[in-house]
């Protein structure tokens, strides 16, 4: 596996690489949205995306990325749900085997898919050293690669390809903002924006109620999550030490918002856009709503991280 810090280059191979095993999502726009911005927004909507999320760029292009040898023994992972879909959906494509260690509590509509995908599911209790030692266990039993969720340059550079398109479709961009968990995403796309244009600058939004990586960049050291409450499930993990001195390096300000806000921008992009977003994908809306001074009359990207939304559990 590659142990080198993604570049540009390195981001656009993985998009040649990964492009058979993903979609070109579309940009779309908001006028209503941008009136109450104040700021026009672009719209970069991986909730269309293979497997319902952006995950399934890194999966691809760390799939793609092993060796034959390597590959021929699966993929293994712990994750609550889109991370372990997209790895599922990627090693389903390539003919072989994934393992997927998920917490009881996972959505039913994750379990659902990575199922269908034709993963195996091992099952552990809701906590990370459980999903950890599940996982050595499954790794020794199965000689599988392990695909960190986020804390792996292979899978930063296959979240960086979504901001490559969103760049080459929306040139002038002055910010853009993506949510962060364990930070791949927002690694990803840090390091490819700030080659493709350096003036740009890089913001994230953050669940309050999940807000270590607003502290750690506050502290300059990674401070962990620890029991997180919020809505927004895709982003409990915390920054692992390949995404902190990333973020660290390149993003201007992460931006915390609450549960209701986080609420009220997924219901507003459901209502004005006609589409599906989960919550985790509203939280960058929810900042530039809340900090509208940081973006007023900018032009504004937007990732849209995931439709991969439980229907029986809307909070609306």
């Amino acid at each position: 596996m590659n142990q080198s810090i993604p570049s540009l280059p390195t981001i656009r191979q993985a998009a040649l690489r990964i492009a058979p095993l993903i979609h070109r999502t579309p940009v779309l726009t908001s006028q209503s949205i941008n009136r109450m911005a104040g700021a026009d927004i672009f719209f970069k909507c991986e909730n269309f995306q293979k497997a319902g999320a952006f995950k399934m760029r890194g999966a691809a292009n760390a799939v793609l990325s092993l060796p034959e040898a390597a590959r021929a023994k699966g993929v293994a992972t712990h994750s609550s749900g889109n991370h372990g879909q997209a790895l599922a959906k990627a090693a389903q494509s390539v003919g072989i085997p994934a393992y997927i260690v998920m917490p009881e509590t996972a959505p039913a509509v994750k379990q659902k898919a990575v199922a269908e995908y034709g993963a195996e599911i091992i099952f552990c209790k809701p906590t990370l050293e459980a999903r950890e030692t599940t996982l050595e266990a499954v790794v020794a039993r199965t000689g599988a690669t392990f695909v960190h969720p986020y804390n792996n340059y292979e899978v930063i550079a296959g979240q960086g390809t979504a901001v490559v398109e969103l760049l080459e479709e929306v040139e002038e961009l002055d910010a853009i903002i993506a949510p962060v968990g364990g930070g791949g995403l927002l690694s990803g796309t840090a390091i490819a924006a700030k080659e493709m244009r350096p003036a740009i600058q890089i913001f994230a939004g953050e669940p309050e109620g999940a807000d270590d990586a607003f502290r750690s960049l506050a502290a300059g050291a990674i401070i962990p999550s620890s029991a997180p409450r919020t809505i927004a499930d895709g982003l409990l993990t915390s920054l692992g030490d390949k995404t902190f001195p990333l973020i660290r390096q390149h993003v201007t300000a992460i931006l915390t918002v609450s549960d209701q806000e986080i609420v009220y921008a997924m219901r507003l992009i459901w209502e004005r856009m006609k589409i599906i977003i989960e919550p985790s994908c509203a939280v960058p809306l929810a900042a530039v709503l809340k900090h509208k001074g940081l973006f007023d009359q900018k032009k504004v990207g937007i990732i849209l991280s995931g439709g991969n939304v439980d229907l029986e559990k809307l909070p609306f």
